[in-house]
Protein backbone atom coordinates (compact mmCIF):
# COMPACT_ATOMS: atom_id res chain seq x y z
CA UNK A 1 0.00 0.00 0.00
CA UNK A 2 1.11 3.53 -0.69
CA UNK A 3 1.07 5.63 2.49
CA UNK A 4 0.02 9.27 2.55
CA UNK A 5 2.12 11.10 5.16
CA UNK A 6 2.04 14.68 6.29
CA UNK A 7 5.12 16.25 7.91
CA UNK A 8 4.13 17.92 11.15
CA UNK A 9 5.52 21.40 10.62
CA UNK A 10 2.67 23.44 12.13
CA UNK A 11 3.94 26.53 13.78
CA UNK A 12 7.41 26.36 12.21
CA UNK A 13 7.09 29.66 10.39
CA UNK A 14 6.14 31.52 13.52
CA UNK A 15 8.96 29.94 15.47
CA UNK A 16 11.50 30.76 12.80
CA UNK A 17 10.42 34.38 12.86
CA UNK A 18 11.21 34.32 16.55
CA UNK A 19 14.75 33.19 15.77
CA UNK A 20 14.12 29.53 16.64
CA UNK A 21 14.04 26.38 14.51
CA UNK A 22 11.55 23.55 14.15
CA UNK A 23 13.20 20.15 14.42
CA UNK A 24 10.25 17.76 15.09
CA UNK A 25 9.84 15.95 11.77
CA UNK A 26 7.95 12.89 13.03
CA UNK A 27 5.42 11.56 10.50
CA UNK A 28 1.76 11.10 11.31
CA UNK A 29 -0.24 8.76 9.05
CA UNK A 30 -3.76 10.02 8.42
CA UNK A 31 -4.99 7.70 5.69
CA UNK A 32 -3.89 5.04 3.24
CA UNK A 33 -4.72 4.37 -0.40
CA UNK A 34 -5.25 0.66 -0.99
CA UNK A 35 -4.16 -0.91 -4.23
CA UNK A 36 -6.82 -1.26 -6.93
CA UNK A 37 -7.07 -4.99 -6.29
CA UNK A 38 -8.36 -4.52 -2.74
CA UNK A 39 -10.43 -1.32 -2.99
CA UNK A 40 -14.20 -1.84 -3.01
CA UNK A 41 -14.37 -4.63 -0.44
CA UNK A 42 -15.98 -2.60 2.36
CA UNK A 43 -19.35 -0.84 2.44
CA UNK A 44 -17.69 2.57 2.73
CA UNK A 45 -15.42 1.89 -0.23
CA UNK A 46 -18.34 0.62 -2.31
CA UNK A 47 -20.27 3.79 -1.50
CA UNK A 48 -17.30 5.83 -2.65
CA UNK A 49 -17.31 3.94 -5.95
CA UNK A 50 -21.02 4.09 -6.74
CA UNK A 51 -21.79 7.54 -5.33
CA UNK A 52 -20.44 9.47 -8.33
CA UNK A 53 -22.38 7.19 -10.70
CA UNK A 54 -25.63 8.54 -9.28
CA UNK A 55 -24.64 12.11 -10.04
CA UNK A 56 -25.44 11.40 -13.68
CA UNK A 57 -28.96 10.39 -12.72
CA UNK A 58 -29.52 13.99 -11.66
CA UNK A 59 -29.23 15.05 -15.29
CA UNK A 60 -32.58 13.33 -15.97
CA UNK A 61 -34.20 16.70 -15.35
CA UNK A 62 -31.85 18.70 -17.53
CA UNK A 63 -32.05 16.32 -20.48
CA UNK A 64 -35.81 15.86 -20.55
CA UNK A 65 -37.04 19.34 -19.66
CA UNK A 66 -36.57 20.74 -23.17
CA UNK A 67 -37.99 17.67 -24.90
CA UNK A 68 -41.21 18.03 -22.92
CA UNK A 69 -41.95 20.89 -25.31
CA UNK A 70 -42.84 18.27 -27.93
CA UNK A 71 -45.96 17.36 -25.93
CA UNK A 72 -49.35 19.01 -25.53
CA UNK A 73 -48.61 20.28 -22.01
CA UNK A 74 -45.61 22.59 -22.44
CA UNK A 75 -44.85 25.46 -24.79
CA UNK A 76 -41.99 27.95 -25.08
CA UNK A 77 -43.29 30.91 -27.08
CA UNK A 78 -40.91 33.29 -28.78
CA UNK A 79 -41.38 36.55 -26.86
CA UNK A 80 -40.08 39.30 -29.11
CA UNK A 81 -36.36 38.58 -29.35
CA UNK A 82 -36.40 36.37 -26.27
CA UNK A 83 -36.44 32.60 -26.69
CA UNK A 84 -35.94 32.93 -30.44
CA UNK A 85 -32.93 30.58 -30.34
CA UNK A 86 -32.98 29.94 -34.07
CA UNK A 87 -36.65 28.83 -33.84
CA UNK A 88 -35.54 25.72 -31.96
CA UNK A 89 -38.54 25.88 -29.59
CA UNK A 90 -40.95 26.35 -32.47
CA UNK A 91 -39.63 23.22 -34.19
CA UNK A 92 -39.84 21.13 -31.03
CA UNK A 93 -43.42 22.17 -30.35
CA UNK A 94 -44.63 21.73 -33.94
CA UNK A 95 -42.79 18.43 -34.55
CA UNK A 96 -40.67 19.87 -37.33
CA UNK A 97 -37.28 19.38 -35.71
CA UNK A 98 -34.35 18.67 -37.98
CA UNK A 99 -31.60 16.10 -37.23
CA UNK A 100 -28.89 18.50 -38.36
CA UNK A 101 -30.13 21.88 -37.14
CA UNK A 102 -31.37 20.48 -33.84
CA UNK A 103 -28.59 17.97 -33.31
CA UNK A 104 -27.71 19.32 -29.87
CA UNK A 105 -31.24 18.74 -28.55
CA UNK A 106 -30.81 15.01 -29.15
CA UNK A 107 -27.07 14.55 -28.76
CA UNK A 108 -27.31 15.70 -25.15
CA UNK A 109 -29.77 12.98 -24.07
CA UNK A 110 -27.88 10.35 -26.08
CA UNK A 111 -24.61 11.24 -24.38
CA UNK A 112 -26.38 11.38 -21.02
CA UNK A 113 -27.46 7.75 -21.45
CA UNK A 114 -24.26 6.31 -22.85
CA UNK A 115 -21.71 8.29 -20.87
CA UNK A 116 -23.39 7.03 -17.71
CA UNK A 117 -23.57 3.49 -19.04
CA UNK A 118 -19.84 3.61 -19.81
CA UNK A 119 -19.02 4.85 -16.31
CA UNK A 120 -21.08 2.06 -14.77
CA UNK A 121 -19.39 -0.56 -16.94
CA UNK A 122 -15.98 0.69 -15.86
CA UNK A 123 -16.88 0.31 -12.20
CA UNK A 124 -18.65 -3.03 -12.44
CA UNK A 125 -15.35 -4.82 -12.97
CA UNK A 126 -14.09 -3.65 -9.57
CA UNK A 127 -17.16 -4.67 -7.53
CA UNK A 128 -17.51 -8.05 -5.80
CA UNK A 129 -20.63 -7.57 -3.68
CA UNK A 130 -23.70 -9.14 -5.34
CA UNK A 131 -26.05 -6.47 -4.03
CA UNK A 132 -23.94 -3.61 -5.36
CA UNK A 133 -23.56 -5.36 -8.72
CA UNK A 134 -27.35 -5.74 -8.92
CA UNK A 135 -27.81 -2.07 -8.04
CA UNK A 136 -25.38 -0.90 -10.71
CA UNK A 137 -26.87 -3.18 -13.34
CA UNK A 138 -30.30 -1.78 -12.52
CA UNK A 139 -28.96 1.75 -12.90
CA UNK A 140 -27.39 0.73 -16.21
CA UNK A 141 -30.70 -0.81 -17.29
CA UNK A 142 -32.45 2.49 -16.48
CA UNK A 143 -30.21 4.38 -18.91
CA UNK A 144 -30.71 1.71 -21.59
CA UNK A 145 -34.46 2.01 -21.03
CA UNK A 146 -34.29 5.77 -21.53
CA UNK A 147 -32.26 5.35 -24.74
CA UNK A 148 -34.77 2.80 -26.01
CA UNK A 149 -37.70 5.07 -25.22
CA UNK A 150 -36.19 8.18 -26.81
CA UNK A 151 -34.36 6.75 -29.82
CA UNK A 152 -35.74 3.24 -30.40
CA UNK A 153 -32.93 1.48 -32.24
CA UNK A 154 -29.92 2.23 -30.07
CA UNK A 155 -26.92 0.45 -28.54
CA UNK A 156 -26.71 -2.33 -25.96
CA UNK A 157 -23.53 -1.64 -24.00
CA UNK A 158 -23.08 -4.34 -21.36
CA UNK A 159 -19.29 -4.17 -21.07
CA UNK A 160 -16.34 -1.91 -21.67
CA UNK A 161 -15.34 -2.21 -25.31
CA UNK A 162 -12.77 -0.48 -27.47
CA UNK A 163 -14.56 -1.46 -30.66
CA UNK A 164 -17.36 0.24 -32.54
CA UNK A 165 -20.65 -0.95 -31.00
CA UNK A 166 -23.43 -2.25 -33.17
CA UNK A 167 -26.96 -0.91 -33.27
CA UNK A 168 -29.76 -3.00 -31.77
CA UNK A 169 -33.45 -2.96 -32.58
CA UNK A 170 -35.90 -1.52 -30.11
CA UNK A 171 -37.27 -4.99 -29.45
CA UNK A 172 -33.77 -6.24 -28.64
CA UNK A 173 -33.22 -3.26 -26.36
CA UNK A 174 -36.47 -4.11 -24.57
CA UNK A 175 -35.45 -7.76 -24.12
CA UNK A 176 -32.03 -6.78 -22.77
CA UNK A 177 -33.39 -4.31 -20.22
CA UNK A 178 -36.06 -6.76 -19.07
CA UNK A 179 -33.53 -9.59 -18.68
CA UNK A 180 -31.10 -7.37 -16.76
CA UNK A 181 -33.76 -6.15 -14.35
CA UNK A 182 -35.21 -9.58 -13.69
CA UNK A 183 -31.74 -11.04 -13.08
CA UNK A 184 -30.79 -8.22 -10.71
CA UNK A 185 -34.09 -8.19 -8.84
CA UNK A 186 -33.41 -10.93 -6.21
CA UNK A 187 -30.23 -9.18 -5.07
CA UNK A 188 -31.67 -5.68 -4.92
CA UNK A 189 -32.38 -4.07 -1.57
CA UNK A 190 -35.93 -3.63 -0.33
CA UNK A 191 -34.80 -0.73 1.86
CA UNK A 192 -36.59 2.57 1.20
CA UNK A 193 -35.31 6.01 2.09
CA UNK A 194 -32.35 6.84 4.25
CA UNK A 195 -29.15 5.64 2.61
CA UNK A 196 -31.24 4.27 -0.30
CA UNK A 197 -32.96 7.55 -1.11
CA UNK A 198 -32.36 8.34 -4.78
CA UNK A 199 -30.91 4.87 -5.44
CA UNK A 200 -31.97 1.72 -7.23
CA UNK A 201 -33.87 -0.83 -5.14
CA UNK A 202 -36.48 -3.52 -5.84
CA UNK A 203 -39.29 -1.01 -6.21
CA UNK A 204 -37.44 1.19 -8.67
CA UNK A 205 -36.81 -1.95 -10.72
CA UNK A 206 -40.53 -2.77 -10.47
CA UNK A 207 -41.30 0.75 -11.66
CA UNK A 208 -39.05 0.54 -14.70
CA UNK A 209 -40.54 -2.84 -15.60
CA UNK A 210 -44.08 -1.52 -15.11
CA UNK A 211 -43.32 1.38 -17.45
CA UNK A 212 -41.86 -1.00 -20.02
CA UNK A 213 -44.79 -3.39 -19.87
CA UNK A 214 -47.32 -0.54 -20.02
CA UNK A 215 -45.63 0.62 -23.25
CA UNK A 216 -44.71 -2.83 -24.55
CA UNK A 217 -47.10 -2.62 -27.48
CA UNK A 218 -45.29 0.52 -28.63
CA UNK A 219 -41.84 -0.94 -28.03
CA UNK A 220 -42.33 -4.50 -29.31
CA UNK A 221 -45.78 -4.74 -30.92
CA UNK A 222 -47.07 -7.04 -28.14
CA UNK A 223 -49.15 -5.67 -25.23
CA UNK A 224 -48.17 -6.72 -21.68
CA UNK A 225 -50.93 -5.17 -19.57
CA UNK A 226 -51.11 -8.01 -17.04
CA UNK A 227 -47.36 -7.86 -16.47
CA UNK A 228 -47.63 -4.14 -15.83
CA UNK A 229 -50.30 -4.82 -13.18
CA UNK A 230 -48.06 -7.40 -11.49
CA UNK A 231 -45.21 -4.93 -11.14
CA UNK A 232 -47.54 -2.20 -9.87
CA UNK A 233 -48.95 -4.65 -7.34
CA UNK A 234 -45.43 -5.35 -6.06
CA UNK A 235 -44.94 -1.69 -5.26
CA UNK A 236 -48.39 -1.03 -3.78
CA UNK A 237 -48.58 -4.22 -1.70
CA UNK A 238 -45.12 -3.65 -0.23
CA UNK A 239 -46.56 -0.94 1.98
CA UNK A 240 -43.30 0.97 1.65
CA UNK A 241 -44.93 4.02 0.06
CA UNK A 242 -48.11 6.00 0.73
CA UNK A 243 -50.24 8.52 -1.10
CA UNK A 244 -49.55 11.59 0.99
CA UNK A 245 -52.41 13.84 1.99
CA UNK A 246 -51.00 17.01 0.48
CA UNK A 247 -50.32 16.70 -3.24
CA UNK A 248 -47.86 19.60 -3.21
CA UNK A 249 -45.75 18.16 -0.39
CA UNK A 250 -44.15 15.95 -3.05
CA UNK A 251 -42.63 19.04 -4.63
CA UNK A 252 -41.69 21.38 -1.76
CA UNK A 253 -38.15 22.65 -1.39
CA UNK A 254 -37.32 19.92 1.13
CA UNK A 255 -39.28 17.06 -0.42
CA UNK A 256 -36.84 14.27 0.35
CA UNK A 257 -39.02 12.90 3.15
CA UNK A 258 -42.18 12.41 1.07
CA UNK A 259 -43.51 8.88 1.56
CA UNK A 260 -44.87 8.93 -1.99
CA UNK A 261 -41.55 9.27 -3.81
CA UNK A 262 -40.14 6.05 -5.25
CA UNK A 263 -37.20 7.63 -7.06
CA UNK A 264 -35.97 11.22 -7.06
CA UNK A 265 -32.81 12.89 -8.26
CA UNK A 266 -31.40 14.93 -5.35
CA UNK A 267 -30.51 18.56 -5.95
CA UNK A 268 -28.87 21.23 -3.84
CA UNK A 269 -28.74 24.88 -4.81
CA UNK A 270 -24.98 25.12 -4.23
CA UNK A 271 -23.61 21.55 -4.17
CA UNK A 272 -25.59 19.48 -6.68
CA UNK A 273 -26.89 22.26 -8.90
CA UNK A 274 -29.05 22.23 -12.02
CA UNK A 275 -32.67 22.36 -10.86
CA UNK A 276 -33.66 25.76 -12.23
CA UNK A 277 -37.40 25.47 -12.68
CA UNK A 278 -38.00 28.98 -11.33
CA UNK A 279 -35.57 30.47 -13.85
CA UNK A 280 -37.24 28.76 -16.82
CA UNK A 281 -40.82 29.59 -15.90
CA UNK A 282 -41.13 32.90 -14.10
CA UNK A 283 -41.29 36.46 -15.45
CA UNK A 284 -38.19 38.58 -15.04
CA UNK A 285 -39.94 40.75 -12.43
CA UNK A 286 -40.95 37.72 -10.35
CA UNK A 287 -37.48 38.16 -8.94
CA UNK A 288 -39.17 40.72 -6.68
CA UNK A 289 -41.98 38.32 -5.77
CA UNK A 290 -39.67 35.70 -4.30
CA UNK A 291 -36.62 37.85 -3.45
CA UNK A 292 -34.45 35.94 -5.88
CA UNK A 293 -30.82 36.77 -6.43
CA UNK A 294 -31.18 36.62 -10.22
CA UNK A 295 -34.02 37.61 -12.57
CA UNK A 296 -35.80 34.57 -14.12
CA UNK A 297 -35.78 33.97 -17.86
CA UNK A 298 -39.54 34.10 -18.64
CA UNK A 299 -39.74 31.10 -20.95
CA UNK A 300 -41.76 27.93 -20.34
CA UNK A 301 -45.56 28.01 -20.04
CA UNK A 302 -48.55 25.68 -20.11
CA UNK A 303 -50.35 25.08 -23.38
CA UNK A 304 -53.67 26.94 -23.01
CA UNK A 305 -55.87 23.90 -23.62
CA UNK A 306 -53.86 21.85 -21.16
CA UNK A 307 -54.32 24.48 -18.46
CA UNK A 308 -58.04 24.59 -19.25
CA UNK A 309 -58.32 20.82 -18.72
CA UNK A 310 -58.14 21.45 -14.95
CA UNK A 311 -61.44 22.00 -13.17
CA UNK A 312 -61.50 25.07 -10.94
CA UNK A 313 -62.23 22.76 -7.98
CA UNK A 314 -59.16 20.67 -8.71
CA UNK A 315 -56.53 21.32 -6.03
CA UNK A 316 -53.86 20.50 -8.60
CA UNK A 317 -54.81 23.57 -10.63
CA UNK A 318 -52.85 25.58 -8.07
CA UNK A 319 -49.70 24.29 -9.76
CA UNK A 320 -50.28 27.05 -12.34
CA UNK A 321 -49.46 30.65 -11.63
CA UNK A 322 -51.98 33.03 -13.23
CA UNK A 323 -53.30 36.53 -12.55
CA UNK A 324 -51.78 39.62 -10.99
CA UNK A 325 -48.22 39.27 -9.66
CA UNK A 326 -46.89 41.09 -6.62
CA UNK A 327 -43.67 42.09 -4.97
CA UNK A 328 -42.79 40.33 -1.73
CA UNK A 329 -44.28 43.24 0.22
CA UNK A 330 -47.63 42.93 -1.58
CA UNK A 331 -47.17 45.78 -4.03
CA UNK A 332 -48.64 44.91 -7.46
CA UNK A 333 -46.02 44.42 -10.13
CA UNK A 334 -46.18 46.45 -13.32
CA UNK A 335 -44.57 45.75 -16.68
CA UNK A 336 -44.24 48.78 -18.96
CA UNK A 337 -46.86 50.59 -16.90
CA UNK A 338 -49.47 47.83 -17.25
CA UNK A 339 -50.34 45.26 -14.57
CA UNK A 340 -48.12 42.18 -14.67
CA UNK A 341 -50.85 39.55 -14.77
CA UNK A 342 -50.29 36.12 -16.28
CA UNK A 343 -53.03 35.00 -18.63
CA UNK A 344 -53.54 31.37 -19.68
CA UNK A 345 -54.24 32.53 -23.23
CA UNK A 346 -51.27 32.37 -25.60
CA UNK A 347 -52.35 34.12 -28.81
CA UNK A 348 -49.38 33.08 -30.93
CA UNK A 349 -46.38 30.78 -30.89
CA UNK A 350 -44.28 33.77 -31.95
CA UNK A 351 -45.29 36.78 -29.85
CA UNK A 352 -44.50 40.42 -30.54
CA UNK A 353 -42.13 42.26 -28.27
CA UNK A 354 -43.75 44.04 -25.34
CA UNK A 355 -45.52 43.42 -22.06
CA UNK A 356 -48.55 41.49 -23.44
CA UNK A 357 -46.30 38.82 -24.89
CA UNK A 358 -44.22 38.63 -21.74
CA UNK A 359 -47.23 37.67 -19.58
CA UNK A 360 -48.82 35.16 -21.96
CA UNK A 361 -49.20 31.66 -20.56
CA UNK A 362 -49.78 30.07 -17.15
CA UNK A 363 -46.50 29.32 -15.35
CA UNK A 364 -45.71 26.16 -13.44
CA UNK A 365 -45.17 26.43 -9.69
CA UNK A 366 -45.77 22.74 -9.09
CA UNK A 367 -42.35 22.69 -7.52
CA UNK A 368 -42.24 25.18 -4.67
CA UNK A 369 -40.31 28.32 -5.53
CA UNK A 370 -37.47 28.79 -3.06
CA UNK A 371 -37.75 32.28 -1.63
CA UNK A 372 -34.78 34.47 -0.72
CA UNK A 373 -32.60 32.28 -2.90
CA UNK A 374 -29.40 33.91 -4.09
CA UNK A 375 -28.56 30.94 -6.35
CA UNK A 376 -29.98 30.12 -9.78
CA UNK A 377 -30.59 26.50 -8.69
CA UNK A 378 -33.08 25.29 -6.08
CA UNK A 379 -32.98 22.61 -3.36
CA UNK A 380 -36.06 20.65 -4.51
CA UNK A 381 -35.33 17.08 -5.57
CA UNK A 382 -36.83 16.23 -8.95
CA UNK A 383 -39.32 13.35 -8.74
CA UNK A 384 -38.78 10.65 -11.36
CA UNK A 385 -41.25 8.07 -10.00
CA UNK A 386 -43.95 8.29 -7.34
CA UNK A 387 -46.78 6.14 -6.06
CA UNK A 388 -49.65 8.10 -7.64
CA UNK A 389 -48.24 7.14 -11.04
CA UNK A 390 -48.30 3.48 -10.00
CA UNK A 391 -52.02 3.64 -9.19
CA UNK A 392 -52.75 5.35 -12.48
CA UNK A 393 -50.69 2.82 -14.44
CA UNK A 394 -52.48 -0.05 -12.76
CA UNK A 395 -55.80 1.60 -13.48
CA UNK A 396 -54.98 2.02 -17.15
CA UNK A 397 -53.78 -1.55 -17.56
CA UNK A 398 -56.95 -2.86 -15.90
CA UNK A 399 -59.10 -0.59 -18.05
CA UNK A 400 -57.46 -1.93 -21.20
CA UNK A 401 -58.13 -5.46 -19.97
CA UNK A 402 -61.81 -4.66 -19.40
CA UNK A 403 -61.61 -4.46 -15.59
CA UNK A 404 -63.31 -1.07 -15.40
CA UNK A 405 -64.53 -1.31 -11.81
CA UNK A 406 -61.02 -2.08 -10.56
CA UNK A 407 -59.62 0.74 -12.65
CA UNK A 408 -62.15 3.19 -11.24
CA UNK A 409 -61.09 2.39 -7.67
CA UNK A 410 -57.48 3.34 -8.41
CA UNK A 411 -58.28 6.46 -10.41
CA UNK A 412 -60.75 7.75 -7.86
CA UNK A 413 -58.18 7.35 -5.08
CA UNK A 414 -56.03 9.89 -6.90
CA UNK A 415 -58.95 12.16 -7.74
CA UNK A 416 -60.09 12.23 -4.11
CA UNK A 417 -56.81 13.77 -3.01
CA UNK A 418 -57.26 16.42 -5.71
CA UNK A 419 -60.67 17.32 -4.28
CA UNK A 420 -62.50 15.94 -7.29
CA UNK A 421 -65.66 13.82 -7.42
CA UNK A 422 -65.37 10.16 -8.30
CA UNK A 423 -65.61 9.03 -11.89
CA UNK A 424 -68.59 6.72 -12.34
CA UNK A 425 -67.53 5.71 -15.83
CA UNK A 426 -64.06 5.62 -17.31
CA UNK A 427 -62.82 5.80 -20.88
CA UNK A 428 -59.31 5.84 -22.29
CA UNK A 429 -59.80 9.54 -23.03
CA UNK A 430 -60.63 10.11 -19.36
CA UNK A 431 -57.59 8.08 -18.38
CA UNK A 432 -55.15 10.11 -20.45
CA UNK A 433 -56.65 13.38 -19.22
CA UNK A 434 -56.37 12.31 -15.58
CA UNK A 435 -52.79 11.23 -16.06
CA UNK A 436 -52.12 14.67 -17.53
CA UNK A 437 -53.56 16.50 -14.56
CA UNK A 438 -51.76 14.38 -11.98
CA UNK A 439 -48.40 13.96 -13.71
CA UNK A 440 -48.09 17.35 -15.42
CA UNK A 441 -44.51 18.38 -16.21
CA UNK A 442 -43.05 15.25 -14.63
CA UNK A 443 -41.88 14.19 -18.11
CA UNK A 444 -44.15 11.20 -18.71
CA UNK A 445 -46.45 13.01 -21.15
CA UNK A 446 -44.63 12.16 -24.39
CA UNK A 447 -44.65 8.49 -23.50
CA UNK A 448 -48.33 8.67 -22.50
CA UNK A 449 -49.39 10.46 -25.67
CA UNK A 450 -47.56 7.99 -27.88
CA UNK A 451 -49.19 5.06 -26.06
CA UNK A 452 -52.64 6.61 -26.38
CA UNK A 453 -52.06 7.57 -30.01
CA UNK A 454 -52.40 11.35 -29.55
CA UNK A 455 -48.79 12.50 -29.82
CA UNK A 456 -49.17 13.48 -33.46
CA UNK A 457 -52.61 15.03 -33.08
CA UNK A 458 -53.28 18.65 -33.94
CA UNK A 459 -52.83 21.12 -31.12
CA UNK A 460 -52.64 24.87 -30.78
CA UNK A 461 -50.31 26.23 -33.50
CA UNK A 462 -49.60 22.74 -34.87
CA UNK A 463 -51.27 20.78 -37.65
CA UNK A 464 -51.59 17.02 -37.35
CA UNK A 465 -48.45 15.05 -38.21
CA UNK A 466 -48.38 13.39 -41.62
CA UNK A 467 -46.76 10.22 -40.25
CA UNK A 468 -45.61 8.62 -37.01
CA UNK A 469 -41.83 8.83 -37.38
CA UNK A 470 -41.81 11.76 -34.96
CA UNK A 471 -42.54 9.33 -32.10
CA UNK A 472 -38.82 8.54 -32.17
CA UNK A 473 -36.15 11.17 -31.98
CA UNK A 474 -33.43 11.07 -34.63
CA UNK A 475 -30.12 9.38 -33.93
CA UNK A 476 -27.86 12.41 -33.31
CA UNK A 477 -25.71 13.51 -36.22
CA UNK A 478 -22.61 13.44 -34.01
CA UNK A 479 -23.19 9.78 -33.18
CA UNK A 480 -23.73 8.82 -36.83
CA UNK A 481 -20.41 10.45 -37.67
CA UNK A 482 -18.61 8.58 -34.89
CA UNK A 483 -20.13 5.14 -35.42
CA UNK A 484 -20.64 3.76 -38.96
CA UNK A 485 -22.75 0.94 -37.50
CA UNK A 486 -25.51 3.38 -36.60
CA UNK A 487 -28.33 3.97 -39.07
CA UNK A 488 -30.72 6.89 -38.87
CA UNK A 489 -34.27 6.23 -37.74
CA UNK A 490 -36.82 6.04 -40.59
CA UNK A 491 -38.30 9.33 -41.77
CA UNK A 492 -35.29 11.53 -41.04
Amino acid sequence: MQRITIKVLLGCSALMLAGQSCTNLDETTYDVIPTSGTFGTTAAQQAALIGPLYSGLGDYYGNLTNLNTTTDEQIVPTRGGDWKDGDNWVRLYTHTWDPVTDNNQFNGPWNWCYNNITSINQQLGTIKDAGVIAELKTLRAFFHYEAMDLFGNAIIADQVSAGTPKQSTRADMFAFVEKELLAAYPNLSSTVGGAYYGRMNKYVADMILAKMYLNAQVYTGTPRWADAITRCNNIISSGKYQIVGDFFSNFVTQNQNSAEIILATPFDKSKRTGFQVQMQNLHYLNQLTYNLGTAPWNGFAAVTEFYNSFDDKDIRKKMWLVGQQYKADGTPLMDDAIPLAFTPEIPSLVLAAGAPGRVAGARSVKYQIQTNNTFTSQDNDFVVYRLADVYLMRAEANLRLGNTATALTDVNLIRKRAGMADFTTLTLTDMLAERGREMAWEYHRRQDQIRFGTYGDAKRFKAKDADSHWTLYPIPRDQLALNPNLKQNPGY
